[in-house]
C-alpha cells in the first residue's frame, strides 16, 4: 500500500469524523483570525491522526457537545496538516505548549483553559467527555 495515499485517506477520515460532529474547520491564519475573536464562548479542537485522537479526542469531541452547557461556536485546526492555521490558532494558547490532539476554550478571544494531550492520552473517551462537560459548565451557557 502506498504510504501518501494511506496518510491521505487518516486525514480525510480524520477531517470527516470532527466535521460531521459540527465542528467548523479553520484552514488558514485568516479564518483563524475570524472564529476565535468572536464574542462568546468558542471550543477549539486541536485534530491530529494519532490514535488518542481518533480513539479519544474525536469521539469526546462529538459526544461531549450533547449537554445542557456547551461553547457557542465549535471549530477545529488540523496540526501536522493546516500548519499556518494551527500556528495561528495557538497564539491565541497563552501559556500552553502547543498540544495535540488537545481542546482550548476561549471566551471573548481569550483563553480560558485547555485540555492538553496528557490529560487526553490514557484516558478514554468518557473521561475527556467529562473533562470537557465540566468545564461547559463553569464557562458556557445554557444553549
Amino acid at each position: 500500500m502506498d504510504f501518501n495515499l494511506f496518510m491521505n485517506d487518516a486525514v480525510n477520515s480524520a477531517r470527516k469524523d470532527i466535521t460531521e460532529a459540527g465542528y467548523a474547520e479553520l484552514s488558514t491564519p485568516e479564518e483563524v483570525d475570524e472564529a476565535l475573536n468572536r464574542k462568546g464562548t468558542t471550543l477549539v479542537m486541536i485534530n491530529s491522526t494519532c490514535g488518542c485522537a481518533g480513539g479519544v479526542a474525536r469521539p469526546a469531541a462529538a459526544n461531549a457537545i450533547h449537554y445542557d452547557k456547551r461553547p457557542e461556536h465549535l471549530v477545529t485546526v488540523f496540526a501536522g496538516q493546516d500548519r499556518e492555521a494551527t500556528e495561528r490558532a495557538r497564539e491565541f494558547f497563552e501559556g500552553y505548549p502547543p498540544s495535540s490532539p488537545s481542546f482550548a476554550l476561549l471566551k471573548d478571544g481569550k483563553i480560558v483553559t485547555m485540555v492538553e494531550r496528557h490529560d487526553i492520552e490514557g484516558f478514554g473517551p468518557v473521561d475527556v467527555v467529562g473533562r470537557l462537560q465540566k468545564i461547559f459548565d463553569e464557562h458556557c451557557e445554557e444553549l
